[in-house]
């Protein structure tokens, strides 16, 4: 009968088997998180009897040998049970891991979005100039660049479920607060933004952390680029929510709405993620050999921070510090300056510059995903994984700087939009070129460098946000700062193919 024969099938097509009902008396039971019970043989089993050629038994030995896991279905995570006919589906652990941070993710950029949007009204009713315009607009990386390194440090020392889950919970009360630090004067807003950009600086660090902590190197630039794409739709959500809630509720609504997103994450950040696969009590044991086996060589846990000379004596180092610098030069340009450059240049309202902003946002959380799903398949294929980072930070520097030449000769929103869209939509090809290559130089160290190179990204960005209100003020035009971001592209380019490598180098 079907209900009394049990089906144990992997995620894998290669591995099946089939018990009868006699058979399974061979199993003494414990009971599992499924609710099922873990199988301990009381006497040996011939293969035979379970079905399986001497072929296949060869085929599975082989595959232990290469590294590989076997699955069994009651201990695996990435299966199905078929009893009789119920079937039930059980989610990855570490997929649970990147739809939380993708979350985060979200929610995070999206924070920083909403000031992009509510500084239009703001200037309107203080009356702030081009240039001071940009001050406002780069003070939330004042605190940034210091939080960096430091949280790049205490992710590796106490792990990134801890380091975000205190960023959230911080950014979250800065974002609150700052409608009433706007009302109170300039120097409470500064401050509050300052402090909020300093809460912030952890949460790239955590995540490129935990992914590499979580994934298997064959699926890392997936993971990352998912993570990413929430990112970019953070910006999505910022831009189109806000300018709704800007003329619905007032200047406090979008603050206070994504303040409280923030505390709703934490709720279950807190209690179901942990910061290594090894110590969470979700996790099935075939899963966390699959993670453990795709591992080359992983990190050591240390307490100790290598001198940061030693780090920055590497050329690899500094092809990633650069391609960190060149990345936040261009995207913060354009996350900070596109609602105001389509009502300055095309004359459009907030709500449709908003729009028009939002686009290329949404195709760069795609794009990225993409980049990421390419990556991991040319290293399956056998490219070495030097290659594929410089293949894939190429497209995501010289894409850009193309665009943003292109970008000076458009008449229209429209056609502005599709260039930009190209952009930032080739741009998110970094994600599986500079940031996982701090994962591929200095495992143990990856933390703490992606701070230092997070630091020196952020001091570029201050310099990109503040100069192009005053490229504004001073030529009228954004034209001649878009021209200088191209050239800044391509330099970078040359720089990262001749010095990068995909080797660990410390």
């Amino acid at each position: 009968m079907a209900a009394k024969t049990l089906l144990l099938y992997s995620s894998s097509t290669k591995s099946c088997c089939f018990l009868s009902s006699s058979q399974s008396s061979l199993f003494e039971s414990r009971t599992t998180n499924l609710g099922f019970k873990r199988k301990v043989l009381r006497k040996q089993v011939k293969w035979e009897s379970l079905g399986l050629s001497s072929r296949r038994r060869e085929d599975w030995k082989k595959e232990e040998e290469r590294g590989g896991v076997v699955k069994c279905m009651t201990e695996g995570i990435e299966r199905r049970m078929l009893i009789g006919e119920t079937a039930v589906r059980v989610v990855p652990e570490r997929f649970k891991v990147v739809a939380l941070m993708a979350c985060v993710m979200c929610l995070c950029n999206a924070d920083r979005v909403v000031m992009s949007v509510a500084v239009v009204p703001l200037a309107d009713k203080f009356g702030w100039s081009s240039s001071f315009l940009g001050i406002v607009q780069s003070s939330f990386l004042w605190g940034y660049i210091f939080s960096s390194v430091i949280g790049g440090a205490l992710v590796d020392r106490y792990g990134g479920k801890r380091v975000l889950a205190w960023g959230v919970a911080l950014w979250s009360l800065a974002t609150l607060l700052t409608p009433w630090a706007a009302n109170h004067s300039i120097i409470a807003l500064l401050a509050v933004r300052a402090f909020f950009g300093l809460a912030e600086g952890v949460a790239l660090p955590s995540m490129s952390t935990l992914s590499s902590r979580w994934f298997p190197g064959h699926e890392r630039a997936r993971a990352v680029g998912i993570s990413m794409a929430g990112f970019h739709l953070g910006n999505v959500v910022g831009l189109i929510l806000t300018p709704i809630m800007l003329s619905s509720i007032g200047i406090s609504g979008p603050f206070i709405l994504f303040s409280s997103l923030g505390l709703l994450w934490l709720s279950s950040w807190v209690y179901k993620v942990t910061s290594d696969p090894k110590e969470s009590p979700f996790i099935g044991k075939s899963e966390l050999r699959l993670i453990q086996a795709g591992k080359v060589d992983p990190p050591v846990s240390t307490s100790e921070i290598p001198p940061i000379r030693i780090l920055l004596s590497k050329l690899p180092t500094w092809a990633i510090i650069f391609a960190n610098v060149t990345n936040n030069w261009g995207y913060f340009v354009l996350l900070s300056w596109m609602p105001v450059y389509f009502k300055t240049v095309f004359n459009v309202n907030l709500k449709q510059a908003a729009w028009f902003s939002a686009v290329p946002w949404g195709t760069m959380a795609v794009s990225g995903y993409v980049a990421g799903v390419v990556s991991d398949s040319l290293i399956k294929a056998g490219y070495s994984v030097t290659l594929v980072r410089k293949i894939m930070q190429s497209i995501g520097f010289i894409g850009p700087g193309v665009s943003l030449l292109c970008l000076n000769f458009a008449k229209s929103p429209a056609v502005a939009a599709l260039f930009i869209t190209a952009a930032l939509s080739l741009s998110s090809f970094s994600q599986a070129g500079f940031l996982l290559n701090m994962q591929d130089i200095a495992p143990q160290y990856a933390g703490f460098l992606h701070g230092i190179a997070n630091s020196a990204g952020t001091l570029a960005a201050i310099i990109s946000t503040i100069g192009t209100g005053y490229f504004v003020q001073w030529l009228g035009s954004f034209q001649a700062f878009l021209s200088v971001t191209a050239g800044l592209y391509f330099v970078t380019t040359i720089f990262w193919n001749l010095f990068a490598t995909g080797e660990r180098v410390f």
